[in-house]
């Protein structure tokens, strides 16, 4: 299992998300428990490219403080929603490792997050999704409580992901670390 972290960067992990000290504290225990029991922390940035403010060599594009790889933490970058794009170079390194199962919090749940979701779904790997460690800000179409839990609630469970409670991740991360 590998502890799959998305997009959360500096210029949108802030106080518009859903939700986001709830948030903020989840990843944070994730990173911790994934770390402590020797499950791979891997994260993921989108690139919006040169000139946006979200690119590489901005600071909006930098992953949060607060989740901040450590050591030899891989990062991958994409510049579209899936992060399994051939162009990340994730699914060649998931291949190498033989690693079958992605346990995926991050940003955005209406983008980046539901295109991962569903694509990992469709290399097959085992997508996990604890609760409340995705996140999105309002749009025009939806408010972000409401987009939260159409997707969380309705759309991935039983299709595209397993979305389990926060206390069966950290179980599962434990367990993980017991296995090695």
């Amino acid at each position: 299992m590998i502890l799959l972290v998305i997009d959360t960067q500096k210029g949108i992990t802030d106080g518009r998300l859903y939700n986001f000290e709830l948030l903020k504290a989840n990843i944070k225990t994730l990173i911790s428990v994934a770390r402590r029991n020797h499950v791979e922390v891997v994260y993921v940035r989108h690139d919006d490219g040169p000139g946006t403010g979200f690119s590489v060599g901005d600071d909006e594009f930098e992953i949060f403080e607060e989740f901040a790889p450590e050591g030899r933490e891989r990062i991958f970058d994409k510049t579209v929603n899936s992060a399994f794009d051939d162009s990340t170079g994730l699914v060649e390194y998931l291949m190498e490792k033989r690693e079958k199962q992605i346990m995926t919090v991050g940003l955005q749940t209406n983008f980046c997050i539901d295109a991962t979701i569903k694509s990992g779904f469709e290399h097959g790997y085992r997508m996990i999704v604890p609760e409340n460690t995705n996140s999105t800000f309002d749009n025009e179409y939806m408010k972000k409580n409401i987009c939260y839990h159409y997707y969380n609630d309705y759309i991935w469970p039983g299709r595209y992901a397993e979305c389990i409670s926060m206390e069966a991740a950290v179980e599962l991360l434990e367990r993980q670390g017991r296995k090695e």
